[in-house]
């Protein structure tokens, strides 16, 4: 049975990327939006792949995070979801290929709900921002992955197999949530600023 449930997880979870992608296409882009979300993916996919030799600890979901806040809920997920994707190519394709992407998406898209409109400028708050990113990072990607992990190599489903799981990733979410910390107070300011100016001066994303 536990195998039935992985496949249709994969299942719901590709039809969700399909269906952003789909939502995105259909609200007819700007091309300078769409550039705009491939540069910040590039960004994320190399801020990856620069820090391979340091497990968790990566720039990627703070740059996923400011792509959600700066350019809305469909680029920050289609940001997150790209950037599990095309990185793994580097990091290697396999069955948690899915689940990175949708963990990753959801985080991009949960900060673009949490920041959105009139609550955009508390990102501003590069320290609140930071908070932020260490929660989500920890308690939303860490907890979809490490419950990817109980689904794709255990036979039976077990609430001590669950907890043992979530223990054991607990050093590696606490550093990936701390790494999304610290690079969200290096980066944030810096490019929002540069979104800002570029949102006003191309009308983009309205």
């Amino acid at each position: 049975m536990i195998r039935e449930y992985y496949v249709i997880s994969i299942v719901i979870i590709i039809a969700a990327i399909l269906w952003f992608l789909w939502s995105f296409e259909r609200r007819k882009p700007q091309e300078r939006e769409v550039v705009m979300l491939a540069v910040m993916t590039a960004m994320a996919v190399v801020g990856r792949a620069i820090f391979i030799v340091t497990p968790q600890f990566k720039p990627c979901a703070a740059i996923i995070i400011i792509t959600g806040i700066m350019l809305g809920k469909q680029s920050g997920f289609l940001c997150g979801a790209l950037t599990a994707l095309v990185s793994n190519f580097i990091f290697g394709q396999g069955p948690w290929t899915p689940w990175q992407m949708i963990a990753f998406g959801l985080v991009g898209l949960v900060s673009a709900i949490i920041f959105n409109g009139k609550r955009e400028h508390y990102a501003d708050n590069r320290i609140l921002l930071g908070i932020y990113g260490f929660l989500i990072t920890f308690l939303l990607y860490g907890f979809i992955m490490d419950t990817s992990t109980v689904l794709m190599y255990t036979d039976k489903l077990r609430f001590s197999t669950f907890m043992a799981t979530y223990l054991s990733g607990l050093y590696f979410n606490i550093i990936h949530g701390l790494s999304t910390l610290i690079f969200l107070l290096i980066l944030s300011k810096s490019i929002f600023s540069k979104i800002r100016r570029l949102k006003v001066k191309y009308g983009m994303f309205n």
